[in-house]
């Protein structure tokens, strides 16, 4: 499966902050806000992936990850010229998906909870056996911001409909911003039309899939987290979560190169390197205490 980040748009609901620094560089607490996403990938096993960015931020994230291949992981590039939507990442990422399935996250989306590596491999081998579509859905209390999922009133979980920012919104369950799906996301992306908004939306592509009966949901329940760092209540949130978990765990959440190492993407002599780039930060030396760890 390939996987593709959606780094672009012009961060309208945090400017005057964005004006100067893409949004999916701003600091999430000690690292910068794409790592979530990515390393949520790299947890999900997938190695492959796409950054999608506006024309102006694409060299900014070459320069912090290059390649991929210090991670042990292949990143390429595409630039989004403007925001035209989510879906709109399926159709530059035509070339990069090739025939495989992909799986689209949200370069502003933070998923942190023990079990996540293991509902994203649930979600992957879903699409791979069975094809179709598979969201996260997360109660929310305000879920006018978001796309709202109304399920069967049987238990069951079976979606009925999905509403992008509804006025009345009939759960108070939102879609979350990873989506897993099988290669037809190409051809039903390219399909759509603008919204009123005049963007490709991704609840009309869910939409598209529940029609034909293949769309599937995954909920995340209590014990974990979905944080959307949209806005500047919602970034200065996810800082204090982050700061506040880390100190208590002891544990970094995000840290790409951890998580390279612990994946066996890269040897301890990979981690090594990488640790000598960040050796005078705490950063830094939380890695090098991964590296003694793994001696003992």
């Amino acid at each position: 499966m390939k996987g593709i980040i959606l780094a672009g748009g012009s961060g309208t609901r945090l400017y005057p902050i964005t004006l100067s620094v893409c949004k999916q560089l701003l600091p999430v607490y000690d690292k910068p806000m794409i790592y979530y996403p990515l390393s949520s990938l790299m947890l999900a096993g997938i190695r492959d992936i796409l950054i999608i960015t506006a024309p102006s931020d694409s060299d900014k994230f070459k320069a912090i990850f290059g390649n991929g291949n210090d991670l042990g992981i292949n990143i390429t590039y595409k630039e989004q010229p403007a925001p035209n939507g989510l879906a709109e990442a399926f159709i530059i990422g035509k070339d990069f998906i090739g025939k495989e399935n992909v799986c689209l996250i949200l370069g502003d989306n933070i998923f942190y909870g023990h079990g996540i590596p293991e509902k994203f491999d649930y979600a992957k081998n879903i699409v791979k056996q069975n094809g179709g579509g598979v969201i996260f859905t997360y109660y929310v209390e305000d879920p006018q911001r978001y796309g709202v999922i109304e399920f069967k009133n049987d238990g069951s979980g079976k979606v009925l409909s999905i509403e992008e920012k509804p006025k009345e919104p009939k759960s108070n369950y939102a879609v979350t911003g990873v989506y897993f799906y099988d290669n037809e996301v190409i051809d039903i992306a390219m399909g759509l039309k603008p919204s009123e908004r005049g963007e490709l939306e991704i609840t009309d592509v869910n939409n598209i899939y529940l029609k034909r009966g293949r769309l599937n949901s995954v909920t995340l329940g209590r014990g974990y987290a979905w944080l959307d760092t949209g806005t500047p209540e919602s970034l200065l949130d996810a800082s204090k979560f982050i700061e506040m978990t880390e100190k208590r765990q002891g544990l970094k959440i995000g840290c790409i190169e951890e998580i390279a190492y612990k994946m066996n993407y890269i040897s301890e002599e990979g981690l090594t390197k990488l640790y000598n780039k960040y050796a005078k930060s705490g950063y830094g030396k939380y890695i090098l205490r991964i590296i003694n760890e793994n001696k003992k």
